[in-house]
């Protein structure tokens, strides 16, 4: 039926999405949910509404979920964008590679694939107003309806309207959880239509007015659109209808199908055989199916298929949408499939997964039609074809599903034992299935039972890695040591995998804090990976040194292996991943180093690429890493938005310790102690999953929790609690200048002379600004010379860390001022007090003041730094230029190239601003700048 047909009495419902797609169109996005049982008119509407959205410029992606799909995450997703993108887009290139199992990645995959897709997606937003609809939402596989619920978190943000278009039933907690998100408010919940409607729609289809006996028909339809016009179809279609000799159209005698199921029956029964039999197979492959597909299975040339199909099309049974055909309703894919004998459907579908196998077909349609065949009761068994394409297409089902995977591999393990090449190689993936499921206590016994069966090395090798990793996660690295250990003893083990095996050792060891054998482990299994130019176990051995070195504080002694591992990965795909890795802890060495320029450049450009690769993990370690070294160098609003920038959900605990706890020191230093507390509650279980490790920005952040509460002697024993029984110097060092000047304030001679020794003996090792720096501020403290903090200050300043020069020059204010050298004082304080403001610091700034105003000196008039929290002035320097760029009309990838920042850390700072002004809109900021240009006073030369 035509749209507007379909559409009586839905004029309110169309003119409500009209108006959101206008708001898309200025800039406001919206999230809506489109809820109604089947055939009540949800997707006709929606629909009317794209098609006014691409009339206006608005781009427009309809994903249609599907119950067959549920197993394959984001699919929905992936099949709207790849219709209306180049084959060519990079991003989407690596959500398939991810998904596929083909991306060197630490992360989940999945998980990974999913924030490349949020990515993407607000790449489309941010070049033209989009509309994206999710149909069917409660077929929708949990990620795709993440993705959904995360872009509904923030769409008043982007100029996207995002619509999820859904059934009541069946009822999922995903899906309510979706329709909460977005709020009773943008809820839109179609009913029956009214009789006038009904009325009107009955006269449209039939060209006349309905006489009473007709209308008593339809009434049976309860006012559901799609029962009513399939009814009226079937009455037209066996001409059941007359024009009455008073002028109503009629129904004559004769049988007249009452219910939806009959109407499509005898809309059916017009098919012929043949193409009947073709509609089954197509139902077999889901709503929408390609047409090879199609001829695969049923075993016919698409030569022979075009007849079949054009009679499906011209009775309205199929839909054309570009390569794809679609059931024009799922309700007739339904009916159709539902028609197949029960004991037929799970051999049916064996069968297609087979011949969709053998003409080499993309996994996800295989694994389709194998997932429905082992399901059902009744399933066949998987023969040696099914069992071969499962060996390969087990790294990419374990991947993208594995939990259906698990079904899979554990009926073709039955088949294969692991006793067999094939075997072996199945019941590896079976076991990292598991992992990735969170069964990690059976994954660990499947791997540790094929371990005694197994008897190719490698695969061995790869059974011993996913069983380390299960015991890692639960805590029991040390039982990982011995098995491992026993896997050494092994009299014919080949070079390479002893090699591969000490590297598992030396990161184990490097786990449980163990450095100096960590180090010893790597070296040997670095001299056996170079002699045997096993590239991954040389790139890995190198890792770890890198690592001790830095652990150990001997930082200008890693930089020679970063550069060699660095050149070892080069150009090989298969090690992006320990690329990435080696590039973060690269910048954070340089950082070390205080070569904060060059820290920076490396960091942001690993940042990049680990976005572009889809390297979830690797992404938020740069993001971290960034962090860190903006904190240290005082952009500590670019440090928060790059910390903000990932949800906690993307990162691993260590790292969410450390961005809570540089969040949590930046909102304490700035006198925000209710949002530092929340960073800290929010930091707190991923505490807890890492154990002993000291982190050092969350160790800070817990300590001046202590000091503004008035407790320096506790803020004071967290610290030394993190310095002490630990060779993890490149975390210590940062806690020693805050130890040395909370040890000076509480009078702990003991600890400040411990201090002092410890900052002198780094000072000896490598001789960076920093170590200067704090070397003679921990002697300046404990000895109470100013002199000698002022030294520090210039060390500080030539290290590029702005805050410890600042604390330097406080010490020394008040030393010179303890010493009557008011004069000595004053300008140290004015120093301090300069950098403080600078980088809005209330808190040191107020504590600062405070103290010299004892003394009788004040800074005089001056004006205040800003303190407000809402509004225009609110806004930090680089969230006032963000915003003026906002308001020339640019997009977040344009502001971010022109500042030379990530698209994603911009959007931080568009976030931060719309909260500030407490606008919902890009439009609405710039509104807000205008109006700022327009009151500033002209300057008059």
């Amino acid at each position: 039926m035509p749209a507007q047909t379909t559409l009586v009495g839905r004029e309110a419902e169309l003119a409500r999405l009209t108006g959101w797609v206008d708001d898309a169109v200025s800039g406001t996005g919206r999230a809506v949910f489109v809820e109604g049982e089947p055939g009540i008119g949800k997707s006709s509407l929606v629909r009317a509404a794209c098609s006014l959205a691409e009339q206006r410029g608005c781009r427009v992606y309809w994903a249609a979920a599907d119950e067959l799909g549920q197993a394959l995450p984001l699919q929905p997703l992936l099949d709207a964008l790849g219709a209306r993108s180049s084959p060519n887009e990079p991003r989407l290139s690596t959500i398939l590679r991810l998904l596929q199992g083909e991306v060197d990645s630490a992360a989940d995959p999945t998980t990974a694939a999913a924030e490349q897709m949020l990515t993407l997606l607000a790449d489309l937003c941010s070049a033209a107003p989009t509309v994206l609809v999710v149909d069917d939402l409660q077929w929708a596989d949990r990620t795709t309806i993440d993705v959904w619920e995360w872009l509904a978190r923030s769409v008043d943000r982007s100029a996207l309207l995002l619509i999820g278009v859904a059934r009541p039933v069946p009822q999922r907690d995903e899906v309510f959880a979706v329709r909460r998100a977005v709020g009773q408010d943008a809820v839109v919940q179609l009913g029956s239509l009214p009789d006038t409607a009904v009325t009107a729609l009955v006269a449209s289809i039939s060209d006349g007015d309905p006489g009473e006996k007709l209308l008593r028909l339809v009434r049976e339809t309860a006012g559901n659109p799609l029962y009513l016009t399939e009814l009226m179809d079937a009455l037209v279609r066996s001409r059941r209808l007359k024009v009455s000799e008073t002028g109503f159209v009629e129904v004559i005698d004769g049988p007249v199908p009452s219910t939806l199921l009959g109407a499509i029956a005898h809309r059916l029964d017009f098919l012929r055989r043949d193409v009947r039999i073709v509609l089954q197979a197509a139902a077999m492959l889901g709503t929408e199916f390609l047409v090879s597909d199609l001829a695969v299975v049923v075993g016919r040339r698409i030569s022979e298929l075009v007849a079949p199909i054009d009679e499906a099309l011209a009775s309205g049974v199929l839909r054309d949408v570009g390569e794809r055909l679609v059931f024009r309703h799922p309700l007739i894919r339904t009916a159709l499939y539902d028609d197949i004998p029960s004991a037929v459907r799970p051999a049916w579908h064996l069968e297609a997964a087979r011949t969709l196998a053998e003409a080499g077909v993309a996994h996800h349609r295989v694994a389709r039609q194998l997932l429905q065949a082992v399901s059902a009761p009744g399933a066949g068994q998987l023969d040696d074809t099914l069992l071969d394409w499962l060996t390969d297409a087990a790294p990419t089902l374990a991947t993208q599903a594995p939990r259906t995977a698990i079904e899979l591999l554990r009926q073709a393990c039955r088949r294969s034992p692991p006793t067999t090449k094939r075997g072996a190689v199945l019941v590896c993936q079976l076991a990292d299935a598991l992992v990735r499921a969170g069964e990690r206590a059976e994954a660990e016994q499947v791997a540790s039972r094929a371990m005694t069966m197994v008897t190719d090395p490698g695969t061995l090798v790869d059974l011993h890695s996913t069983v380390s990793q299960c015991r890692r996660m639960d805590g029991r690295t040390d039982e990982s040591l011995e098995s491992l250990a026993d896997a050494l003893e092994r009299p014919d083990l080949p070079a390479r995998e002893r090699a591969r095996l000490l590297v598992l050792i030396a990161r184990a060891q490097r786990d449980l804090g163990e450095v100096t054998i960590a180090g010893d482990v790597a070296g040997e299994a670095l001299v056996i990976a170079e002699d045997v130019g096993d590239s991954w176990a040389v790139a890995w051995s190198l890792h770890v040194l890198t690592i001790v070195s830095i652990m150990r504080g001997d930082v200008v002694a890693a930089l020679p292996s970063f550069d060699r591992a660095l050149k070892v990965v080069e150009g090989d795909t298969t090690l992006i991943d320990i690329g990435l890795l080696l590039q973060v802890n690269q910048a954070i060495a340089l950082g070390d180093l205080d070569r904060y320029t060059e820290a920076l450049r490396v960091v942001a450009q690993v940042r990049e690429r680990a976005d572009d690769d889809g390297s979830l993990v690797r992404l938020a370690q740069a993001q971290s890493a960034l962090g860190e070294l903006l904190f240290e160098v005082g952009r500590w609003d670019d440090a928060l938005a790059e910390v903000e920038a990932l949800p906690d959900e993307f990162k691993d605990p260590s790292v969410i310790c450390c961005d809570r706890g540089t969040a949590a020191t930046i909102a304490f230093h700035r006198g925000d102690t209710d949002t530092a507390r929340k960073h800290l509650t929010l930091a707190a279980p991923s505490s807890e999953m890492i154990g002993n490790r000291v982190v050092a920005s969350l160790a800070l952040a817990r300590s001046l929790a202590h000091e503004l509460a008035g407790a320096p002697g506790a803020a004071l024993a967290v610290l030394t609690a993190g310095v002490t029984g630990t060779e993890e110097l490149d975390e210590t060092e940062d806690l020693l200048p805050e130890v040395s000047r909370l040890a000076a304030r509480v009078g702990n001679a003991s600890v400040s002379a411990d201090m002092a020794a410890q900052t002198e003996a780094l000072d000896q090792r490598s001789s960076v600004p920093h170590r200067r720096a704090a070397a003679a501020y921990s002697r300046g403290l404990r000895d109470d010379d100013p002199s000698l903090l002022r030294v520090a200050a210039g060390h500080y300043d030539e290290a590029s860390r702005p805050l410890l020069r600042a604390k330097a020059l406080e010490a020394a204010a008040l030393g010179y001022a303890r010493q009557g050298d008011r004069a000595a004082a004053r300008t140290a304080f004015t120093q301090a007090d300069d950098l403080y403001d600078q980088l809005g610091a209330n808190w040191d700034l107020t504590h600062l003041r405070a103290r010299l105003r004892h003394y009788g000196i004040r800074r005089g008039s001056r004006s205040k730094h800003r303190q407000v929290r809402t509004g225009w002035n609110s806004l930090t320097p680089t969230e006032t230029r963000i915003a003026g760029l906002v308001a020339t009309g640019l997009s977040n990838r344009q502001i971010a190239g022109q500042l030379v920042l990530s698209t994603r850390t911009v959007e931080t700072h568009v976030s931060h601003i719309l909260g500030k002004l407490a606008v919902r809109s890009r439009v609405d900021i710039a509104r807000e700048a205008g109006s700022r240009d327009r009151h500033r006073t002209p300057s008059t030369g």
